[in-house]
């Protein structure tokens, strides 16, 4: 009979190999970028927050926040290697703000990182409140992860409800409108026919 430890071991590396897929799978965007030598339109968002998000989970899997985490550094050590070789082709092929951009970000989060660690190692003195704190703090940043794609997915849905609305309301206006454009030329052709006569009444008054 298989003990619960070995399928412990076995489902938790199935995660591993299913997740470092998860890091892999963008190869193919990097690659069209790297060819191009251009971003284009693609966002930093996904690759900063998986970045982020990985830190954590390889400081939640420290021997001096929760021990006898293996796999946990494993599998998150390879996403933020991953993860970093993705932002350094992305800073090679930016422009010089989003590079900027991009760049402050990334010292931002490095700087957490090491914040993190000190608090943990002065002011938490006790295993399971580092693994609470850093356990909180990650399951937070998994969140902000997954929801990092919607950055790009939340304006283009805001563009096209408006694209929508403007539609529906050139439906809804189209007919009146269509009659005051044609009564507004109506009255200007009247108006320069009345203006026509009155020049024809002068010339045949002064002619005589």
């Amino acid at each position: 009979m298989v003990s619960t430890e070995a399928i412990r071991t076995i489902l938790g590396v199935a995660g591993n190999i299913t997740a470092v897929t998860l890091f892999l799978s963008t190869v193919p965007t990097f690659l069209v970028i790297w060819k191009k030598r251009s971003v284009e339109q693609y966002s930093p968002v996904p690759y900063l927050a998986s970045f982020f998000n990985c830190g954590l989970w390889v400081l939640y899997g420290m021997p001096f926040v929760h021990p006898h985490s293996l796999l946990v550094v494993t599998t998150n050590g390879a996403g933020v290697a991953i993860e970093l070789v993705y932002l350094l082709i992305f800073l090679m092929c930016s422009d010089k703000r989003k590079r900027l951009k991009v760049a402050l970000i990334m010292l931002l989060e490095i700087l957490f990182f090491g914040v993190l660690v000190i608090l943990m190692l002065i002011v938490v003195h006790t295993p399971q409140q580092r693994s609470t704190i850093v356990g909180s703090i990650s399951v937070a940043a998994n969140i902000l992860m997954y929801a990092a794609p919607l950055s790009v997915m939340v304006p283009n849905g805001i563009g096209a409800l408006l694209g929508i609305l403007q539609l529906v309301l050139y439906a809804t206006f189209y007919k009146s409108t269509k009659r005051m454009l044609a009564a507004r030329k109506e009255k200007t052709e009247m108006g320069l026919a009345v203006i026509d006569t009155s020049k024809n009444q002068n010339g045949n008054v002064a002619h005589s």
